[in-house]
């Protein structure tokens, strides 16, 4: 039996979309149903491998009505009726599920050519500018951006270079967190956003923006991203059914266009300052310590360089970095110190580490990282049971192929179920436990990384379409933790405890914020200063 449509339990996100789609039922019904049928029928030419199984919908919408807020919930619990690779008809659109690392493999390695498109929802085309950045584009101008951002931008040789404005901004944090909110409950979510937020606007400007401008700069971005977030997140009719996105029923691309004008006015203002700066031949007090503008700035001078970009490509590829590295890096933050607080004998053996490899007398340093092994297995772990991307950005074929013997037409949409591989039984012993110690074994055959290469553990993703900011995540997220737990002991308010359950979105986050209570940690209380 199906579920029932439109659950009471779907957020108001899915109430926009059905009263989206009962005007577009009213409108464009023929139109629609012929289109489908014309679909239906090219979709199942008897030339091809069969389609993957899956359940029924009804006609002209598929399964749109029957889909949950947590889809990464619901695609799983499909998994178990239909197997691990299953199709679901979503409006005009086909959605192939995809749950098992063999059946991954063939897509992000074996086929990863083929599988290395998106096929753009209204709110991504318009937020990525027309899909030229790195998380939608694809082609040549695709290729060197890409390549800008990995092996120059964020090269080991530039973050180490940009480890003191790093520093910098979690200084302040702590200093804070000391002077004000000791004894007293924090939402850590809020705090580890305003915290990675500022550590990436801080390497993005360098020492472009400053004082009161730099300030307004830093709050008006913070709002932007956090509505950008939610844009990318919202079912939107007009992506099911693109015939109608000329309408803009739910008024998603219109708000999609003026937080882009907000974007491109912030960027307008630092590229200006930057080349007033440089013509001016000011040296800026960040001297030896620039920040991501002003290297592409510097490049762009050079038009042989292969590091050249357009404005247009510049401002989306700083966008990517905004509203890529502080959401998911911020939430897996707040995952990690839940389960630590969860835990308290896991929490026990980071601290012991920390208190070994940096000393009660010291503050966290970047030579630090590599030495704390079992935080950083903390991390995995967090990131194993709670992905900030469950379902990772679909990818679409460039051209029909088969997988897992299914036929997978062109243009379809491919989904990645990540959070049920990390969960699934008979890939991971115990699966449901928080155990970092799976992530600590020193056989390099067996070990695990970020980098794509265990299709049992895809945090980042894998292939052409891996996570481009990996590098920067990396550090960030060991960073911060390290010294939010090592400058504080943590604990949760009185008669309370932590809830672990989840929302789907773009950033898969608790439905219940994380508020724990800080109190010093440190020896020598003039590091808080």
């Amino acid at each position: 039996m199906l579920p029932s449509m439109w659950d009471a339990s779907s957020s108001l996100k899915y109430e926009d979309l059905r009263e989206a789609l009962t005007i577009f039922l009213i409108i464009l019904a023929p139109v629609s149903f012929w289109s489908f049928r014309t679909w239906i029928k090219h979709s199942r030419n008897p030339k091809h491998a069969p389609l993957p199984p899956g359940p029924h919908g009804v006609p002209l919408l598929g399964y749109l009505p029957f889909l949950r807020s947590n889809l990464h919930h619901q695609f799983t619990d499909l998994s178990r009726i239909y197997g691990p690779i299953y199709k679901l008809q979503l409006g005009t659109k086909l959605g192939i599920v995809v749950s098992s690392p063999s059946l991954v493999k063939e897509v992000v390695r074996d086929q990863d050519a083929i599988f290395a498109y998106r096929d753009l929802t209204v709110a991504a085309r318009i937020l990525s500018h027309g899909g030229s950045d790195i998380v939608f584009g694809h082609g040549p101008d695709w290729r060197r951006m890409r390549k800008v951002l990995v092996s120059q931008m964020l090269s080991k040789t530039n973050l180490d270079g940009c480890y003191a404005l790093r520093k910098e901004e979690v200084v302040k944090s702590t200093g804070h967190i000391f002077r004000d909110k000791i004894g007293t409950p924090i939402d850590m979510g809020e705090f580890a956003f305003s915290t990675t937020i500022n550590i990436t606007m801080r390497m993005l400007w360098g020492g472009t923006l400053q004082g009161e401008k730099k300030s307004d700069v830093a709050s008006e971005f913070r709002k932007v991203v956090e509505e950008m977030v939610e844009l990318l997140e919202q079912p939107n009719v007009s992506d099911f059914f693109p015939a109608l996105a000329r309408f803009d029923l739910q008024g998603i691309g219109s708000r999609a266009k003026k937080l882009l004008s907000v974007t491109d006015n912030i960027f307008d203002l630092a590229i200006e300052e930057e080349m007033n700066k440089a013509k001016n031949e000011r040296v800026p007090e960040d001297h030896g310590r620039k920040g991501f503008l002003q290297f592409l700035l510097e490049n762009n001078n050079h038009q042989e360089s292969e590091a050249s970009l357009t404005i247009q490509q510049m401002k989306a590829l700083l966008t990517d970095i905004v509203v890529g590295g502080t959401d998911t890096t911020a939430i897996t933050i707040e995952w990690t110190m839940a389960e630590l607080l969860q835990h308290p004998d896991k929490m026990r053996k980071v601290q012991e580490e920390l208190t070994e490899i940096v000393g009660m007398n010291n503050f966290v340093e970047d030579f630090h990282l590599p030495k704390l092994k079992y935080l950083d297995a903390g991390i995995k772990e967090t990131s194993r049971l709670h992905p900030a991307g469950t379902l990772l950005p679909p990818r679409c074929p460039s051209q029909s192929t088969t997988i897992g013997g299914c036929h997978i037409p062109k243009g379809s949409r491919v989904f990645l179920n990540m959070w049920s591989i990390h969960r699934d039984p008979s890939v991971w012993a115990n699966p449901l436990e928080f155990r970092p110690e799976r992530f600590l074994n020193t056989d390099p055959n067996n070990s695990f990384d970020y980098l794509g290469n265990k299709f049992q553990f895809l945090p980042f993703g894998s292939g052409r379409r891996i996570c481009a900011g990996i590098p920067l995540a990396e550090r960030l997220l060991i960073y911060v933790l390290a010294s939010f737990l090592h400058s504080f002991e943590w604990s949760l308010p009185d008669n309370t405890k932590v809830d672990l359950s989840d929302k789907f979105g773009f950033v898969t986050k608790k439905v219940t914020p994380l508020i724990a209570v800080p109190k010093p940690r440190l020896s020598n209380l003039e590091l808080y200063a």
